[in-house]
């Protein structure tokens, strides 16, 4: 079963998850923060998830050292591009579709950090943290592959429209925005998923901002009783 969550930020305990069993998948919606720093210790702590008896696959988001991240290897993961981190752990590429459990998931990590000038002063930004024109015209191309059609989206970032629901709305639109509000209109999906606002909710029938929460990213479906 592939389960979803939201941002991690390097906490370890977030994946102390008792109903995730072998087999299963968690997603996470970007910022994942356990590539940062390069040092043993977090060497340690990636093989360590890497060893979960669940698979756990994560986008990248704002909160990610890209130029560790850029050193792990490309592979072929269910049908798309990704890179393997070590073990059942797999970094999600911008732009790409997935096959997993039968359902085709499109997948786009980034953004713009709301506080980018603190982190260039402190030195902990990285100008890959917004996708590329390639990376979205590549993302464009794979959905154009699957006639524009996919079960589910996967962002790190909301679509602007669905910021308006919330309780952080922004006035302004960047161009990784613009490109979700393009998919918005030209894409046909069951659900959205993003994580970058830290809240739990289901902002409308469609799109669902995940945060600490572990949820089955299908709705279980009821059992249907003879009379």
């Amino acid at each position: 079963m592939i389960y979803i969550t939201g941002d991690i930020h390097g906490d370890i305990n977030r994946f102390n998850v008792k109903k995730l069993k072998k087999d299963d998948i968690l997603i996470v919606c970007g910022d994942f923060g356990f590539i940062w720093d390069g040092g043993k210790k977090e060497e340690k702590l990636l093989k360590k998830l890497g060893k979960k008896k669940y698979s756990i696959l994560f986008l990248d988001g704002t909160h990610e050292n890209f130029d560790l991240l850029s050193k792990y290897p490309e592979v072929d993961f269910n049908g798309g591009k990704a890179q393997h981190i070590c073990g059942n752990l797999y970094h999600l590429l911008r732009g790409e579709i997935y096959t997993i459990d039968d359902k085709k998931i499109f997948v786009f990590g980034g953004g713009e950090s709301s506080e980018k000038q603190l982190r260039i002063e402190a030195g902990k930004w990285w100008n890959q943290e917004m996708p590329t024109g390639e990376e979205m015209e590549n993302g464009l191309k794979n959905l154009s592959d699957n006639n524009m059609e996919v079960d589910y989206i996967i962002t790190h970032e909301p679509a602007p429209r669905t910021m308006y629901n919330t309780v952080n709305p922004k006035d302004t639109t960047n161009q990784l925005e613009a490109y979700f509000e393009k998919l918005v209109k030209l894409v046909k999906f069951k659900k959205w998923f993003f994580g970058s606002i830290h809240i739990d909710r289901k902002i409308t029938a469609t799109n669902y901002a995940l945060f600490e929460e572990v949820i089955p990213i299908e709705a279980p479906q009821r059992k249907r009783f003879r009379k």
